[in-house]
Formats: structure tokens, C-alpha cells, sequence
């Protein structure tokens, strides 16, 4: 397999790394707010590769729905939940453990998988803004197959806040 060295293949390789690295930032940091700001950053990577790809509708619609709308949703849903500034510090317990031998093992499937699979190769001819960036056909797909999984997903990050709520109040008839 050979790979061409250019400049959105760089680009691309050094946006997965930012990528990459704001999503294990995520799942190290202990504070709940941190975790949120660098989901943000995940997000605005995932949008920069779309632009990568010539889908700049679709990543314009990523920074403004995810980056915009869900990261400051989570935002404010860590607020209402009165989380505790202070957490206890990391130890390794056997879940801990067998966490990650398990995400390892994970990961060295899903890499010897993707290496052994066959995938498809753009023709040189076809340009990258060939029609991936055109809202109508975006929509369309979107609200004609799509329908029933998007309204999914917008009823369970509602049911999710209101969860959120219900817990922060329960905490507060606790104490």
C-alpha cells in the first residue's frame, strides 16, 4: 500500500493527532468541566477534517450544533448537577485494570481488522467538492432516512439533562 505524502494527507494526519489527543485528554482529566471543553475540541477536529474532505456545509453544521449547542448543553448540565470540585485521586483496582487490557485488546482488533480490510479507492479524476458539500441533498437524506435516529438522539440528550437534574436534586435532599 502506498501513501502519498501531500499536503491534506499531513494535514489530515496532524488534525486525527489533535484529535486524538483531545479525546484521551477527555478520559484522563478529573474534573467534569475539563472533560467538556476538550469533547470540545474533539468536535472542532472532527470539523476540520470534513472541511479536509470538502464537506464544508456539514462542517459548518458540526461547529455550530456540537461545538456550539451540545458542549454548552453539557456545560450547563454539569452546573445544575452541583459536581463536586474535588475528586479522589487515581489508583489502579482490578476494574481499572481490566479496563484497559480490554481497550488494548480492542484496539489491536479493530487496527488488524481495518489493515485487513479491502478498501475502496477514489479515482484520481474525481475532485474532492464533487457534490459533498450541497445542504439539499444533505437535508433530504437527513430528514427522509434519517428522521427517526435524528429525533432519537435529540430525546436522549433531553432525557439525559433531565436526569442530570433529577440527580443534582436528590444530592441536595440528602445533605
Amino acid at each position: 500500500m502506498n501513501f502519498v505524502w501531500n499536503g491534506p494527507m499531513i494535514a489530515f494526519y496532524i488534525i486525527a493527532l489533535g484529535v486524538l489527543g483531545a479525546a484521551v485528554l477527555m478520559l484522563s482529566v478529573r474534573k467534569v468541566v475539563y472533560m467538556a471543553l476538550s469533547i470540545g475540541g474533539v468536535f472542532i477536529g472532527a470539523a476540520a477534517i470534513y472541511i479536509l474532505l470538502g464537506a464544508e456545509f456539514v462542517a459548518v453544521a458540526q461547529i455550530l450544533i456540537y461545538v456550539g449547542a451540545i458542549t454548552i448543553l453539557m456545560l450547563f448540565a454539569i452546573m445544575l448537577t452541583n459536581h463536586k470540585a474535588e475528586e479522589p485521586p487515581f489508583q489502579w483496582t482490578g476494574r481499572n485494570i481490566f479496563a484497559a487490557v480490554g481497550s488494548v485488546l480492542m484496539a489491536v482488533v479493530l487496527l488488524a481488522v481495518i489493515r485487513s480490510t479491502a478498501w475502496p479507492v477514489q479515482p484520481a479524476d474525481v475532485h474532492l467538492n464533487a457534490g459533498n458539500s450541497n445542504p439539499v441533498a444533505i437535508g433530504l437524506v437527513m430528514f427522509k432516512q434519517y428522521a427517526f435516529p435524528f429525533e432519537l438522539v435529540s430525546l436522549v440528550l433531553i432525557v439525559g439533562l433531565v436526569g442530570a437534574v433529577i440527580l443534582a436534586q436528590e444530592r441536595k435532599e440528602d445533605e
